[in-house]
């Protein structure tokens, strides 16, 4: 399918969290959020609307501690407007285009040859992301189809060699059927209480929703988590410690942990070190030895630098280590494996087209012997229902085993959506989201697990999307 972009919008509106969370080096309490509508028209004269959305989240995609959170929003919202106004330029001049060649033009204008060692590489790819999401949404719905179904057909004119030439003629057409369930796995921030006790009265949330770890537990039925970790070894020892014996406590012995280091553990020795002591600790010896994943330590600058290696080795008979924010450009898989890390994660905003074609070459990895690389599922805070459905949509596509997904612990369900947009997605989606006995409409959590029925096998990029916009328009 080829298409033209004929006019969009970008709306925005101040999302508030039911919590504070801090996000890096950032507590958030407040984020702007995102949505951009794309018109397109097709090379046969169809007119076409696709949508994306994200949270215009501060010092994650560029950690600058000199610049403001509300600019740092802004730099992602400009970086959306740029994508979209190379992508016009492009079709207008030349005329309708695949839709991954219409994102690879906005790429190669925007990002080039840049890579991590570039501060505003990850703010630049946000925009080609939220674009690339949008086209592909587009042509879906002008298809009738899915996205699974997409990939199969090529609809897309997709091609993962012209991102990473290894993977040669592999497709995503030899990925596995899309998952239709996917275990959520919890998040636990630096700043989350682990129990009601630890709640002081003047800070309790009375919304209904859950507050505490052992409130999650027990609500949610999670005994997967991701437990945030900074550069202190000795507060990491004590957090870990503490979050291992809540768990022991609700979840069980069965429970599954990562660790994120947000960039913050440049010390690869002493976290190695550390969690060496703590796998013969009585409290925290479970946690370790069931340790899926090490995220990101290093800050993403010095991720790939040769001098890291024994650290990455050494961190690495703990645990798999993986790549997160410093998965800036096509080829930072391939350049992490070559150096000992065995997986990278997936998240819509960094791109769906190079998260498929990290996919490729693990395929192509794994044929070749390495049998332990993976990609993992780490997208914190998406919300209901574009930015969740979508990046739903992704993961359950690549078949990861879990996803981090929080949104509905810091922000409260789907209250920044419209009251009949909302309940609408009940009724079309009423395995994905409910409403409690407080009207809140919310993410609906069974087991531990979110069912994706009609998310991955609805019409367009994640099914039935509600906008935030009260005027926005049918597809």
């Amino acid at each position: 399918m080829l298409l033209e972009l004929t006019d969009h919008r970008l709306h925005q509106q101040v999302v508030q969290t039911r919590l504070p969370f801090k996000f890096g080096v950032q507590v958030l309490r407040r984020v702007p959020m995102a949505e951009l509508e794309i018109m397109v028209v097709t090379s046969d004269g169809r007119p076409g609307i696709g949508r994306a959305s994200d949270l215009l989240v501060p010092k994650w995609f560029e950690k600058n501690p000199e610049t403001t959170p509300d600019a740092d929003s802004a730099a992602l919202a400009a970086s959306v407007e740029a994508a979209v106004d190379v992508a016009n330029v492009a079709t207008r001049t030349a005329g309708p285009h695949p839709v991954f060649d219409i994102a690879e033009i906005a790429r190669l204008e925007l990002i080039g040859g840049r890579d991590h060692a570039d501060a505003d590489v990850l703010v630049r790819g946000f925009g080609v992301a939220m674009l690339e999401r949008a086209l592909i949404d587009a042509a879906c719905r002008l298809a009738g189809i899915s996205f699974d179904a997409a990939l199969r057909q090529n609809l897309l004119g997709f091609s993962a060699s012209r991102l990473i030439p290894e993977v040669k003629d592999w497709t995503p057409s030899d990925l596995p059927a899309p998952a239709d369930t996917l275990p959520v796995r919890h998040t636990v921030g630096m700043l989350d209480p682990l129990t009601i006790g630890e709640i002081p009265a003047d800070e309790r949330v009375d919304d209904g929703l859950p507050q505490a770890l052992e409130e999650d537990v027990e609500v949610y039925g999670v005994d997967r988590f991701k437990v945030k970790i900074g550069g202190d070894h000795a507060a990491n020892e004590d957090r870990l410690r503490a979050v291992a014996a809540v768990v022991s406590e609700t979840a069980g012995p069965d429970a599954v942990f990562t660790l994120d280091g947000n960039e913050q553990c440049a010390d690869l020795e002493g976290l190695a070190g550390l969690l060496e002591d703590l796998r013969r600790d009585p409290v925290a010896s479970r946690m370790i030895s069931r340790l899926g994943l090490i995220e990101q330590p290093l800050p993403r600058r010095d991720t790939f630098d040769e001098s890291q290696r024994a650290g990455l080795a050494r961190l690495g008979r703990i645990a798999p280590v993986i790549i997160d924010e410093a998965d800036t450009d096509r080829d930072a898989f391939r350049r992490a494996i070559d150096l000992g890390y065995e997986g990278v994660s997936v998240k819509a905003c960094k791109g769906v087209f190079r998260a498929i074609a990290n996919r490729g070459l693990l395929e192509y990895r794994r044929a070749e012997g390495a049998s332990g690389l993976f990609q993992s599922g780490e997208d914190l805070t998406n919300l209901g229902s574009i930015p969740l459905q979508q990046d739903l949509c992704l993961q359950a596509q690549l078949g990861v085993t879990d996803v981090e997904r929080n949104g509905h612990h810091y922000f409260r369900g789907l209250a920044h959506l419209p009251r009949e947009t909302a309940l609408g997605l009940t009724r079309e989606l009423p395995h994905l989201y409910e409403e409690d006995d407080r009207g809140q409409i919310r993410l609906r959590i069974r087991n531990g697990r979110l069912r994706l029925d009609g998310v991955v096998n609805g019409i367009g990029f994640g099914g039935p999307l509600g906008s935030m916009a009260s005027d926005a328009r049918d597809d």
